[in-house]
């Protein structure tokens, strides 16, 4: 776990500047300090707080293998978050919010693919067999296409989260989000409204300092989860394999006296393997079903829908009330389609779930 940022580093970055008292919004009245010089000021033992909790689910949904969109195109963050998101390969949006790029995600795939197309013309000779004016336009399509969606290229389905810069600025991508019932992440200023966000980090979204030193820690979160991802299935390999050798010992020790009987050694090891398989409760990604984000997750498993087999088999109807109960902010959940994509994922018929939830708006029907 990465050493957790302390508030003098905060402070140094300019964190605690927020705007003029006049332009504040009441519902930021939680995490301002005090006022001076006619600016609020942020408290950062607050903001320090909010940002751990959103490292940490951050985390987890990194470790879920869901990626996790960065938007900021304010002029001031755009660089800094294009250097830092790209070192943890998540997809951002830098340049401006294409409109529908959520609840018209198929439309934008589109668009992404339009861009595979051009490169597939270049590389097998058909881009130069069109007239000059013709590969012209073509590559100018192409470097429009790039600027805009570019770092989207690899994102082939709807984001587990969004993180924002400026929640005034980027409304629109806002909007999309609590559509779809996608979890949203933000650094939000003094004259911002916290309410429609998730995770809120009360912090300066104007100074370069400040966005980069909030990016640092959020990136680093998202990179521990991407590890701990990666180090779980090196772990599942491993145990593949070790159960793989303990079943062939079993299978060679057998008694030759006794035709097809393990022997009192076999008998042994095996008895010492069944309890630590019986100990072991299944438990399954829930997330990867569209519109199941962690929080939602944990409280399934802690109600005892733990598998996408039992997903399938509870009805919608009890599956709002287990949210409704765990927590008041998803209420708003739609999980109607919930047990319809827990089936497919349980028969494990992955290609058919893919291009459902690609055909969807946010796994809403």
């Amino acid at each position: 776990m990465a050493s957790k940022i302390e508030v003098k580093d905060l402070l140094e970055a300019g964190v605690h500047f927020g705007h003029l008292t006049r332009k504040w919004n009441p519902n930021m009245a939680p995490y301002i300090y005090m006022e001076r010089n006619g600016i609020h000021v942020i408290n950062l033992y607050k903001t320090v707080a909010k940002l751990e909790e959103a490292n940490e689910a951050l985390k987890k949904i990194a470790a879920s293998g869901r990626k996790i969109l960065f938007v900021a195109t304010k002029k001031q963050a755009k660089d800094i978050v294009a250097d830092k998101v790209s070192k943890v390969n998540m997809p951002y949006i830098t340049e401006r919010w294409p409109g529908g790029m959520l609840t018209n995600f198929v439309t934008i795939r589109k668009a992404v693919k339009k861009m595979a197309a051009i490169d597939r013309m270049k590389k097998d000779g058909t881009f130069d067999t069109l007239s000059k004016k013709e590969r012209l336009q073509v590559d100018r399509l192409r470097a429009k296409l790039d600027k805009n969606l570019g770092s989207i290229a690899d994102m082939t389905r709807l984001p587990g989260a969004l993180f924002i810069v400026d929640t005034m600025r980027e409304h629109i991508a806002v909007k999309e989000a609590l559509k779809l019932n996608i979890p949203i992440f933000a650094m939000v200023d003094t004259n911002s409204d916290p309410r429609p966000i998730d995770f809120v980090i009360p912090a300066n979204d104007d100074a370069g300092k400040s966005i980069e030193a909030i990016l640092e820690e959020v990136t680093k979160a998202v990179a521990e989860g991407l590890a701990e991802r990666k180090n779980d299935k090196g772990n599942d390999k491993d145990e593949d394999e070790e159960e793989e050798v303990t079943q062939k010992a079993i299978a060679i020790d057998v008694d030759d006296e006794d035709d097809a009987k393990p022997s009192k050694k076999g008998k042994a090891v095996a008895k010492e393997v069944k309890p630590v398989k019986a100990e072991k409760a299944k438990v399954d990604d829930l997330t990867k079903v569209e519109g199941i984000g962690p929080k939602a997750a944990e409280a399934l498993v802690e109600a005892g829908v733990s598998t996408f087999a039992k997903l399938s088999e509870t009805s919608a109807e009890d599956i709002k009330e287990i949210l409704t109960d765990a927590s008041s902010t998803m209420a708003h959940l739609d999980p109607t389609s919930w047990p319809k994509q827990a089936k497919m994922a349980a028969e494990g018929k992955w290609d058919e779930l893919k291009e459902w939830q690609d055909s969807v708006k946010g796994g809403v029907e």
